[in-house]
């Protein structure tokens, strides 16, 4: 194929811009490594979503045969600045052993490619670029990463004068990697063998993506097997001896991602295994990021895909989560927002993002693990659901292993928004398995803001009328303080009696409908006067106090039968539950509704033990966190783990 290329003699030059690059400095040959292919949107992708692809505010909608290609008019000024092809050059800056990457593009038509760059501060500025006029050709640019200590992104924006195709792009290491890693995934589920099943198939329809595996555990616990899944047999058939199905009981996503580490670093020889939830939706090339992201990091260190919502699908959960050793609790970390739209503001116009951000910890919706880490760190905890992943990167970190949330690399989940279950029955294992890791890794001698804090919120849910859930609490604070030794004795079991306590309260049983209950008691209008939202610390400090009272005093006998309000789940506030002896609450997830219902003697009890038992917990913490630091070996050991598999039992597909 002939060519008619010419450099542009027009773009600004600053300090830290080189020179445009020759003709020969272009030409192929410098990229020896996929990094990150640059994707573009599938066909059925709403304009939202196409913003996490292209930023084509400057141009049309660009027409894309497949995954790689873009076929873009004339006149167009089309930006690959977003979530899935902008370069996150501040994180391979920090934690790789690369100087430069390499961004190679293959083109047609006539058009003008530039390639730019973001500070940490958001401010973005033009690197290099030049003209293509003429048949298909691939150019390559080689991009120092030296000035990203802090932050940045590399990106590339099309400029076109006819039509042109894009293909193949994508950023890549000059340099092969020390050694390539054997990579193998697992899959914990539960009653979700459709979407198992469709995890699957996103790994095996890419064949680059398929390629690169060399083993797939899938740690099946539900009694709907993945096996029996209509479209089990092509992904059992593309992937073949590499696909292994261990069923097992319910051990929750502890036992089940425990399940699979094990699987991979004691049954195989993969050097390197990645977590991902069942009910997610993958973007395949996030399975090779974190793949060549591990290849060339300084020091073994867990790779993390970031989570983007799946009912609205260009909102990033966050850019990285901590755990606050103040009240041990997590968080989003400095510097970072929850909820960011994409659709709404595109990354170069979205500063924040910028800036690299340090974790303590990735979410193991997908999570990368080198075997380096697993023999130095060992098994997660026995600690059926919550708080694993957590615990496990804190634990790493201590051990030297640190944490990225990388950027690009990302999976669709259902968003917290569309739960509560700091409420329901996995509220026991949100307080319980918050202690155990606060025990192990808490600097605090008597837990720091932690009990006090507890406390609050027990009081905050008394006074919301949600019983059930502060009984809940207790068991975890008793199961706590009668030490480690019952995590695995219990782990199976667990979850049987978390439902089995939460439906001891009304407030723990849900009914379909508000519409099965009597018509509320109490008038809209009658109910307005305690729907004024305390604003002032006078005005908060006068409600509660009302509250308290109010939660003291004798309750309506009728309001056992018939609600005083029908409240949505959004309006159901602490201010407003507090003056009234019963209500209906619509459930997070929309699909039924609690009767809640007051009662004095068990908001003065639980009360009354919350204190009590939390006083215990902060005056006995020293020796907790002693008997559970003796106990850390242990319960994160290979052999007992092997030893509670074989206890609980288990089936090989």
């Amino acid at each position: 194929m002939t060519t008619d290329f010419i450099v542009a003699p027009d773009a600004p030059v600053s300090p830290e811009v080189v020179a445009e690059p020759t003709e020969d400095e272009l030409a192929p040959g410098k990229a020896v490594q996929l990094l990150q292919r640059v994707l573009m949107p599938r066909p059925a992708d709403q304009r939202k979503v196409r913003s996490l692809y292209l930023d084509e505010v400057n141009s049309g909608r660009a027409k894309s045969p497949d995954r790689f290609t873009a076929h873009l008019d004339a006149g167009w000024e089309t930006s690959f600045a977003t979530y899935f092809n902008a370069f996150p050059a501040s994180y391979w800056r920090r934690w790789s052993v690369l100087d430069s990457i390499v961004l190679r593009v293959t083109v047609s038509g006539t058009c003008r490619i530039d390639v730019y760059r973001s500070k940490a501060d958001g401010e973005s500025m033009h690197v290099t670029g030049a003209v293509h006029n003429g048949a298909e050709r691939t150019l390559e640019f080689e991009l120092d990463l030296g000035p990203f200590i802090d932050g940045g992104w590399y990106w590339f924006d099309v400029t076109t004068d006819e039509p042109t195709t894009i293909r193949d792009a994508g950023w890549y290491a000059p340099q092969a990697p020390a050694e390539q890693p054997r990579l193998g995934i697992g899959i914990c589920t539960y009653n979700r063998p459709v979407d198992a099943v469709a995890a699957l198939t996103a790994l095996v329809e890419d064949e680059t993506v398929r390629d690169a595996l060399h083993l797939v555990v899938v740690a099946d616990q539900g009694n709907k097997h993945v096996r029996d899944s209509a479209h089990y047999p092509e992904v059992a058939a593309a992937l073949g001896e590499r696909l292994r199905i261990v069923e097992q009981p319910n051990l929750g996503g502890s036992g089940g991602f425990a399940r699979t580490i094990h699987e991979a670093f004691t049954r195989s020889d993969v050097t390197h295994h990645i977590l991902l939830d069942d009910d997610i939706q993958l973007e395949p090339d996030s399975i090779l990021r974190a793949r060549a992201f591990a290849a060339y990091a300084r020091q073994p260190m867990l790779v993390g895909g970031q989570m983007l919502a799946l009912q609205d699908r260009s909102v990033l959960h966050t850019m990285g989560e901590i755990v606050d050793r103040s009240n041990f609790f997590w968080r989003n970390a400095p510097n970072t927002e929850y909820f960011h739209d994409f659709g709404e503001e595109s990354l170069r116009e979205s500063p924040d993002l910028h800036r690299r951000i340090d974790v303590d910890y990735n979410g193991w919706w997908m999570c990368l693990i080198p075997r380096t880490v697993f023999e130095s760190i060992g098994m997660p905890l026995p600690v059926f659901i919550k708080w694993d992943d957590a615990e496990y990167g804190l634990r790493a970190f201590a051990a030297g292993f640190p944490t990225v949330s990388l950027p690009g690399t990302a999976i669709w989940h259902l968003s917290w928004g569309d739960k509560d279950d700091a409420s329901d029955w996995q509220a026991y294992f949100h307080i319980r398995n918050r202690l155990v890791a606060a025990a192990l890794h808490s600097p605090h001698k008597h837990g720091g803001k932690l009990f006090r804090e507890m406390l609050k919120a027990d009081l905050r849910f008394l006074i919301n009328l949600q019983y059930s859930t502060v009984e809940l609490h207790h068991m975890a604070y008793r199961d706590l303080l009668a030490g480690p030794d019952g995590l695995f004795q219990g782990m199976p079991d667990s979850i049987g009696r978390a439902r089995e306590k939460r439906a001891t309260y009304p407030d723990g049983r849900v009914l379909a409908n508000s519409g099965d209950l009597p018509l509320p008691s109490m008038s809209t209008a009658e109910a307005l006067r305690f729907r004024r939202i305390p604003v002032s610390p006078v005005q908060i400090g006068k409600t509660l106090v009302k509250a308290i009272a109010h939660n003291a005093s004798p309750v309506d006998p009728a309001a056992r039968d018939v609600p005083e309000l029908n409240l949505a789940f959004q309006d159901a506030q602490w201010f407003l539950l507090s003056r009234l002896d019963s209500a209906t609450v619509g459930t997070a997830d929309g699909r039924g509704v609690t009767f809640r219902q007051r009662d004095p003697q068990a908001f003065r009890r639980l009360l009354r033990q919350s204190s009590q038992l939390l006083r215990q917990l902060y005056q006995e913490w020293p020796e907790i966190q002693r008997r559970y630091r003796e106990a850390g070996s242990e319960l994160t050991s290979v052999d007992r783990w092997s030893q509670a598999f074989e206890d609980w039992g288990y089936t090989r597909v």
